[in-house]
């Protein structure tokens, strides 16, 4: 890449956010050579709908079970050993540029205040303190950092982390222009989480103190709360990686649990062969994990993937990793959550129009979690 083509803010910006990690020239060369697109995204293993003992469900409310993963997991949060992670990275442009986090959605609160706020309630009924990891973008970071700052206490610790920045480029492998004439960078998907913690430091940090797990899930998605019970579901596995799985409805899309050349893992809707019957699986990825914090620090091989998009009416490609891979270098257990009633755990809010369909299930599933 010329870097006169490279403006100085531009290149100020591509610095603060770790561009010179991402392998920029690489992947455009590859794109170039017709090895990234959408052919070469495809599985070519040998892909099966997943076994019967591949998932676990989350045991009912109210059951023996259930309220002995709570206690495990409250014990590991009072031995300090649990974190919460929240993606709030992205690219702010479905709300209308203004930044998902701080969108108002209940009684005055935001995304951001809501996730918070169930957090502080867990580590109060635990008698802990849990740190919580907010991974922003490019995008999104001073805004993040704005909200959290006041939002900090001494139970509920945050430290916000971003994650990369890359630039798009046009069909023909320069870098493309907005109709501005400016570049146009990317936040390259939330397959940069393992990497942005462990180049912040939070992650060593975290483990030196004696953490243990961390949960991850999207600031947009406030029924996936910090439940203890999730926490201990996972200890009680012993896997390295465990995922919630929801069941499927009309019109989803997303990866889902399968098992590839015999191996369990997620694969993203758009890597499945063309052949396969997607609907032979009956849940889908929702992207919250339980993940251990040892086995997360390492360099994982993710896939890069060349993604095409249209900005300002123009063709445009940029390259991107997904978090849920991670499901197949790691041991990995696949957990059944409820999607409706008091024990639901999947209810995204991806567009404004959203909010008035998800709404009641997000105020019974909190309410009976005592969250508001």
């Amino acid at each position: 890449m010329n870097s006169r083509e490279i403006d100085a803010a531009t290149a100020q910006l591509l610095q603060r956010y770790g561009f010179e990690d991402i392998p920029f020239e690489k992947l455009k060369q590859q794109m170039l050579r017709g090895e990234l697109g959408e052919a070469q995204n495809r599985i070519t293993g040998k892909v099966e709908p997943p076994e019967g003992g591949d998932l676990q469900a989350l045991p009912p409310l109210g059951s023996d079970l259930r309220r002995a993963l709570t206690e495990r997991g409250q014990e590991a949060m009072r031995r300090g050993e649990v974190a919460a992670v929240i993606l709030a990275g992205g690219m702010a442009t479905r709300f209308g540029g203004v930044v998902k986090a701080a969108v108002e959605v209940l009684d005055g609160k935001s995304f951001l205040e809501l996730k918070l706020e169930d957090i502080a309630a867990v580590a109060e009924r635990a008698d802990a303190t849990v740190p919580v990891y907010l991974m922003s973008s490019f995008a999104t970071d001073e805004a993040i950092q704005t909200m959290a700052e006041p939002l900090s206490t001494e139970r509920v610790p945050i430290e916000t982390f971003s994650q990369f920045i890359s630039l798009r480029i046009a069909p023909d492998g320069e870098l493309f222009r907005e109709n501005s004439g400016a570049l146009s960078p990317h936040a390259p998907g939330h397959g940069d989480l393992t990497f942005a913690l462990r180049r912040s430091g939070i992650l060593k940090a975290f483990r030196d103190r004696g953490g243990r797990v961390l949960m991850m899930s999207n600031v947009d998605n406030l029924t996936a709360t910090l439940d203890p019970a999730i926490i201990g579901a996972h200890l009680e596995f012993g896997a390295a990686l465990t995922a919630e799985m929801a069941p499927k409805e009309p019109g989803d899309k997303g990866g889902a649990p399968a098992r590839v050349d015999g191996r369990a893992q997620i694969v993203e809707a758009f890597r499945f062969p063309e052949d396969f019957d997607q609907e032979r699986i009956p849940v889908f990825n929702t992207n919250t994990f339980v993940l251990d914090a040892t086995a997360i620090d390492a360099e994982f091989p993710l896939t890069w993937f060349a993604v095409n998009k249209t900005v300002d009416g123009k063709p445009a490609v940029q390259f991107e990793r997904l978090v849920g891979e991670l499901t197949s270098f790691l041991d990995s257990a696949f957990l059944r959550v409820e999607r409706h009633g008091p024990d639901a755990r999947f209810q995204p809010i991806k567009t404004p129009d959203d909010m008035d369909k998800e709404r009641p299930d997000i105020v019974k599933a909190l309410k009976a979690r005592g969250s508001l």
